[in-house]
């Protein structure tokens, strides 16, 4: 793996964008999902638009490219990361630490508690776990993870 050649910008969602991301998920979510028994084309694309919100979401562009999302939701006093897709022609290179970084040190993060889930055997896990976060439960399904931002 090269270094990276080009620049990593986000912007704030807006509804428009829902779509795209809908689609987004799913090509994301197929293999694992797939693999798990639970790939459903309708549903898949459904859950995204069910919870998604452009406040709390931004759209990834490598140069002018889109490559992926990411939410970060308030939740009283936590907050719920949600919505990480990365297009798969981007994974593996690094990306996904550098938006959890840049994501974890905003100072309204720090301090709180930031819960995920991670569907079961999902490569995402071992980013997550760098980061510090830790499982507080699963299911055959997802791995809910959690970590207290220092």
């Amino acid at each position: 793996m090269g270094p990276i050649s080009w620049q990593l910008t986000w912007h704030r969602a807006r509804h428009s964008d829902g779509e795209t991301l809908a689609e987004l998920r799913a090509l994301v979510l197929k293999d694992d999902l797939t693999r798990l028994g639970r790939f459903d084309e309708g549903k898949v694309r459904q859950r995204f638009r069910d919870s998604f919100d452009p406040e709390c979401t931004w759209i990834l562009k490598a140069d002018s490219t889109f490559i992926g999302c990411v939410a970060l939701k308030p939740k009283s006093d936590e907050y719920l990361l949600e919505h990480f897709y990365i297009r798969p022609d981007y994974q593996g290179k690094g990306i996904g630490s550098l938006v959890l970084e840049r994501l974890l040190e905003q100072e309204d993060v720090r301090g709180k508690r930031v819960t995920l889930n991670v569907l079961q055997g999902s490569p995402a896990r071992r980013l997550y776990e760098r980061f510090g976060f830790e499982v507080d439960s699963e299911d055959p399904i997802d791995v809910y993870m959690a970590s207290t931002i220092s």
